[in-house]
């Protein structure tokens, strides 16, 4: 006799639905989609499922935060220099880098630092003792394949390269559990309607997505927003051409410095007004 459908779980009322006939994979999404229209799960669930089976599908090309986007720690730079770094993207783990974005020298967790602190030690800090070895891996990876490995290693984040031996970029386990489960927000991210926030002493993210007018009613200016609507337009303008990370001008008595961008728009900025 076959339990009540209350008593099965979600899964094996999937598995009872799958099983009457072989299917390729279109085929079990719309009977998983159909199943769902019925009440058999939730919304959520199947957006898991389809994340999931995506997943055996893509390729860490298809994910990677890419080497104009990575935010790094230089193996040389002072300890003041790297706590700012630290603060400032509230990222935990970073890559290391050498001469240059292609010298990956490992991999550094934001917590060490904090054993020197604890211990009164930091002026002994030194970077080749406290970072770890990166993982180097090639951009046509599958994210499945990826996400085992993460999970057997306990390594979370790992560097991707391209067929030349260059780095293309980087990817974070995140990364790969955000394609099943949708975005993770931490504290770092933004509320959908906070376009401003104050990250030290007269420092400030803002979105590139800002209205002129809010950003004028917080820092008390005047930018015109005839032209454009957002901040991140009259940063565009200002500069000329698209900017990469790490960029900067001064306009209107503010420092203007694009943390995050890509190929296409701006995405966030870090501002501080100028002291007259």
């Amino acid at each position: 006799m076959n339990p009540p459908s209350s008593a099965l779980s979600w899964f094996e009322r999937i598995l009872q639905v799958i099983k009457r006939d072989p299917l390729d994979r279109e085929g079990i999404l719309n009977l998983l989609r159909d199943a769902q229209q019925r009440g058999l799960f939730t919304p959520d669930t199947l957006g898991m499922i389809e994340g999931a089976l995506q997943v055996s599908e893509m390729h860490v090309r298809d994910i990677m935060i890419p080497r104009a986007q990575m935010v790094t720690l230089e193996l040389s730079a002072p300890t003041d220099k790297l706590i700012q770094t630290i603060v400032e993207s509230g990222h935990s783990r970073f890559p290391v880098i050498g001469d240059s974005r292609d010298d990956v020298q490992g991999i550094f967790l934001a917590k060490d630092l904090l054993d020197y602190y604890a211990n009164g030690t930091v002026e002994h800090f030194n970077m080749r003792e406290a970072m770890r070895p990166a993982i180097f891996i090639p951009e046509s990876k599958r994210l499945n394949v990826l996400l085992r490995d993460f999970r057997s290693s306990r390594n979370h984040i790992a560097i991707v390269v391209d067929e030349y031996g260059g780095v293309a970029g980087l990817v974070t386990i995140e990364d790969v559990i955000e394609q099943i489960v949708g975005d993770i927000d931490d504290e770092h991210d933004f509320d959908d309607q906070i376009f401003i926030k104050q990250r030290g002493d007269n420092l400030y993210s803002v979105l590139a997505l800002t209205p002129i007018e809010e950003f004028n009613e917080f820092f008390k200016t005047d930018f015109s927003d005839e032209e454009f609507d957002t901040v991140g337009g009259l940063i565009l303008q200002a500069f000329g051409h698209m900017p990469k990370r790490g960029e900067s001008l001064q306009l209107a008595g503010f420092y203007f410095e694009v943390i995050r961008s890509n190929s296409r728009r701006i995405h966030l900025l870090r501002v501080k007004p100028l002291q007259e």
